[in-house]
């Protein structure tokens, strides 16, 4: 069908440290080596791409010699932790900011919901930021008012058309823009991680009409989601970024197990105790960043967080906000190692918040029939419920890993065997008799 998307020898930089800092001497000298095809003068010969560490120079490659194509009608998952360099590749591609250096070509128009709310102004309602953020991503008027019926049905949000979006939840945000964004009449499709912050229901439909834009239109779509559930659905190939590099380039299945050998290499199933910083952290422009999570600890005191079936999870987790909120809440969520969901908690809204205060909470896991396996946990902390919508101030995945090996707490006895086909419960609450 033809190649949509060509990227050849792509990298980004970006200056560390304050704006204005140089001189116009420093950026001449930097300019007029570019324009020559040299490289950059100011950074340190041999500096590496690891963005974790303080390295000596000024500068960081965001991206650095990303090379790839994609063709027309693919379905391709963009995989990699937090500053591997995903949403900054995604906003070269989207034309939102340019590269340092290489190219990009691209055949036909590109629609993208790279952050929630991109595009939307929180005095304005519903009706009018669906021709505003219809008209950012390239539709016309005429085109918007064929597809505003379809739009509003698609997000769910007819109720409340003329009200005002900064009156909306982060749920109902993403469901419009994406919505606007899905219709717009494009050959490409870029959508960034903002799907986290929808109901199940509500992903599940996105996830049907990103199929059939890609299947049944034969658009391309590019997709970033830490959920590897939700890639291999959707998606036939992938590309991992690491330190904002290609670490992996090629069939879905072989992406997934590649990108999960990376908490393995980074250690991230042995840890007990992680201090919360933006790599755990999920951003959404509707977010108010009133409370902050500090760190995540889990108190049991077993091997590599080699747990049993009847013994109780017991966390430590540690926040802090910026004024005092009272009636909050938190949500305690289980995924699979494959990134599948195993299910949540939200807790009574009954939690009192004081300003500029470290405060701790104990979350004890009871009962929680978990079979064996390896599972993660995410966490946040907001407000609101399943029925009046959720207003989250912080949102942090991947945090503490563990692993389900023993049947029993005292005897140490290792699971024999579990079949994955067998999913990630083993009930122990049922009763079976025979009449």
């Amino acid at each position: 069908m033809g190649v949509a998307i060509k990227v050849e020898n792509l990298s980004k930089q970006y200056r560390l440290g304050k704006i204005g800092t140089g001189s116009i001497a420093h950026d001449l000298n930097k300019w007029w080596h570019t324009v020559r095809g040299k490289e950059n003068p100011y950074l340190k010969i041999g500096e590496t791409n690891d963005r974790s560490t303080k390295g000596n120079s000024d500068y960081v490659w965001s991206l650095k010699d990303i090379n790839f194509e994609i063709e027309q009608g693919d379905a391709v998952g963009i995989i990699g932790r937090n500053g591997a360099g995903k949403s900054t590749l995604l906003k070269i591609l989207s034309r939102v900011t340019g590269p340092s250096t290489g190219s990009v070509k691209v055949k036909g128009r590109i629609a993208s919901l790279l952050e929630v709310g991109t595009g939307f102004h929180p005095e304005l309602s519903g009706r009018e930021n669906i021709f505003l953020n219809g008209a950012i991503l390239g539709m016309r008027k005429a085109e918007i008012k064929k597809h505003f019926d379809t739009i509003v049905d698609f997000a769910g949000v007819e109720r409340y058309i003329d009200t005002p979006v900064k009156r909306y939840s982060s749920g109902m945000y993403v469901r419009l823009a994406f919505a606007v964004a899905a219709h717009l009449e494009s050959e490409i499709l870029i959508v960034d991680e903002v799907l986290a912050v929808g109901d199940a229901e509500f992903q599940k439909k996105c996830l049907g009409k990103m199929n059939d834009v890609s299947k049944g239109e034969g658009r391309t779509v590019l997709f970033v989601s830490h959920n590897m559930a939700s890639i291999r659905n959707l998606c036939s190939s992938g590309i991992i970024l690491q330190n904002g590099m290609v670490r992996y380039s090629g069939n879905i299945e072989n992406c997934i197990e590649d990108y999960t050998k990376l908490d393995i290499e980074n250690g991230d199933y042995n840890k007990k105790h992680v201090i919360i910083d933006d790599s755990y952290r999920r951003f959404f422009a509707s977010h108010e960043r009133n409370i902050d999570f500090l760190s995540v600890e889990i108190l049991n005191k077993s091997l590599n967080n080699a747990l049993a079936t009847n013994e109780d999870i017991i966390l430590e987790i540690k926040i802090k906000s910026v004024k005092d909120i009272d009636g909050c809440r938190i949500a305690v969520g289980v995924n699979n190692i494959n990134d599948t969901p195993c299910g949540v908690h939200f807790s009574e809204q009954n939690i009192e918040v004081k300003a500029n205060e470290v405060q701790k909470l104990k979350v004890i896991f009871k009962d929680h029939q978990l079979a064996k396996g390896k599972y993660y946990f995410d966490f946040s902390i907001g407000k609101g419920n399943q029925i009046e919508g959720f207003k989250d101030f912080d949102i942090i995945h991947k945090t503490i890993f563990f692993e389900i090996a023993y049947s029993d707490i005292e005897s140490k006895q290792m699971i024999p065997i579990w079949h994955s086909s067998w999913g990630n419960i083993n009930f122990q609450n049922i009763e079976i008799t025979q009449n």
